[in-house]
């Protein structure tokens, strides 16, 4: 005999309005007589996946059978669903199977047990619900969201994010492009990455601006890694013509070393632009201690070490070099002051070489009004005693404290060495010293400047001093030659000539503020520190 205890599923009605579904669940006791079959009903709602716990209880002393139906997650109820007597005494053995088999109707439908208890004389053991296991899944997989919604997002904005990336690194990779040429790997080590400069500097802003010449402008920077500071001069440079012999001129000028010289550490070359490196002097350009009521002023003994200190690097890149040195841009606004105010001369954007003994060539009309040599002017050679004249203009502007042309009025210049030599003539030179030196100078000192200054002014080349001779004068090694004895007859720029510094041929008005040049591989007017 088998004791059946049936549970099916059947679709019971359909209610249009609202569309709602039910279901019933009919429980069936029966032991295998369909006369004594028994009967309980249970509506439930809309849920196709049923997690049901039932419990089938037989009382051997009540001889009374109990089936109990309720949510997997509720505490048994108290009152079975089904509830009916009957003595089992007859049909329970010592050894008993218990089994299970589905079936289904017309509702379509999958039975699983997730796990059951038994327990005789006694009641069984209640289950853990959170360690039965979990429904297989059934039906149509359902996609992720993140398949369907959050990958093509994510994959849209990575394409994005590289779109941008590429377009990020073609543009810095123009924004930093260099003009490289085969012959200049030989300069590897003088060449500096425009990267590295535009950082230092800081994208070139102008609050890092030193100052505005003819030819470029000059940022202050400070290296990357090494926090090295350094001045950097942007020229523009449209043609290439020449710029072979300019960077080989640049990298062997770079190579200088003397404690009164601005060192040149390289370049860097772009399309349509040359950056030149130096490096920083904090104290600025002499200048800026001369004109305009500066804010500090300088002593005499600091404008004579200066003095001495720019002589002596002349006559280094004259002399004491491999090849000779022409600068030929001496001027107070190339001088720049190191920490401790020591004159260094600078920018050597214009400087030329060649071999010591041989001739220099003709080049190109650059340089400053007032600091050009008449012999230069007519020339185009730019010599040694070219450079003595502006040197000669230098000494009498650092004395002085007035620049070589000085406009006085709209139409009216004072040129300096005109004036000098005017209180030369009336015995008086004193006079034309800078009225900001006070009573605390060295006259003896001051007189040779001045002297040296028109020495070195003179009209015809051999007349003037070496830079050798300079140094000696001024070290007051050998004496100053007397003056009148030179035949000073005219006053200007010319001794023993009767022209006046109008007559020079110019291409410009008469300013130190205008810089002569016929070409644009100039670099005038360099500007290594602030206010230059």
């Amino acid at each position: 005999m088998q004791l059946l205890v049936v549970m099916e599923l059947f679709l019971l009605f359909l209610q249009q309005k609202g569309c709602q579904i039910h279901y019933q669940v009919s429980t069936l006791v029966s032991l295998a007589n369909p006369t004594m079959e028994t009967v309980a009903t249970m509506f439930l709602g809309w849920n196709l996946i049923l997690f049901k716990a039932v419990w089938i209880e037989y009382d051997g002393e009540k001889k009374k059978i109990d089936v109990t139906l309720a949510p997997i997650d509720v505490v048994k109820p108290k009152q079975p669903l089904l509830s009916f007597a009957k003595d089992l005494s007859p049909i329970l053995n010592n050894s008993m199977y218990v089994g299970f088999s589905s079936a289904t109707g017309s509702v379509i439908t999958s039975h699983y047990i997730l796990g059951w208890s038994f327990k005789v004389n006694g009641q069984a053991q209640n289950l853990v619900i959170s360690e039965l296991p979990k429904l297989p899944r059934f039906g149509e997989k359902k996609e992720s969201r993140f398949l369907t919604v959050g990958l093509p997002l994510l994959l849209l904005c990575l394409v994005f994010m590289i779109t941008l990336g590429v377009i990020y690194y073609i543009k810095r990779k123009k924004k930093f492009a260099e003009l490289l040429e085969d012959w200049e790997h030989e300069y590897g080590p003088h060449r500096f990455k425009f990267k590295d400069l535009y950082f230092a500097t800081k994208g070139f802003r102008e609050k890092g601006l030193l100052g505005v010449g003819g030819f470029g402008r000059v940022y202050k920077g400070v290296m990357p890694g090494s926090k090295l500071e350094v001045a950097v001069k942007r020229v523009s440079h449209e043609s290439r013509q020449g710029m072979r012999e300019f960077v080989s001129e640049i990298v062997s000028i770079g190579r200088l070393r003397h404690r009164n010289l601005v060192p040149l550490l390289g370049y860097c070359r772009r399309k349509g632009e040359l950056l030149l490196v130096y490096d920083y002097m904090s104290n600025g350009s002499l200048d800026n201690y001369l004109y305009n009521q500066p804010r500090v002023r300088l002593n005499w003994s600091q404008r004579f070490r200066i003095i001495k200190g720019v002589a002596s690097g002349l006559f280094y890149l004259h002399e004491g070099w491999e090849q000779v040195v022409i600068h030929r841009d001496i001027k107070a606004s190339n001088v720049l002051l190191d920490g401790e105010l020591n004159g260094r001369l600078g920018d050597f954007g214009l400087a030329r070489l060649y071999d010591h003994g041989a001739d220099p060539h003709t080049t190109h009309l650059v340089g400053t009004v007032g600091y050009l040599a008449p012999e230069h002017t007519r020339t185009g050679k730019a010599t040694k005693f070219s450079d003595v004249f502006a040197f000669g203009a230098f000494l009498l502007e650092v004395v002085c404290g007035r620049r070589p042309i000085d406009h006085v009025g709209e139409n009216e210049s004072v040129i300096l060495v005109d004036y000098v030599f005017e209180c030369w003539k009336r015995g008086d030179i004193l006079e034309a010293k800078d009225v900001n030196l006070g009573i605390y100078y060295v006259s003896q000192e001051v007189e040779l400047v001045l002297k040296l200054g028109l020495l070195c002014s003179h009209s015809e080349p051999e007349a003037r001093p070496s830079m050798r001779q300079v140094v000696q004068y001024l070290e007051m090694d050998i004496p100053l030659p007397d003056l009148s004895l030179l035949s000073l007859s005219s006053s200007g720029l010319t001794f023993g000539y009767q022209e006046h510094f109008e007559d020079f041929p110019m291409s410009y008005p008469s300013s130190m503020d205008k810089t002569m040049s016929h070409t644009s591989m100039s670099i005038a007017e360099s500007h290594l520190s602030g206010g230059r």
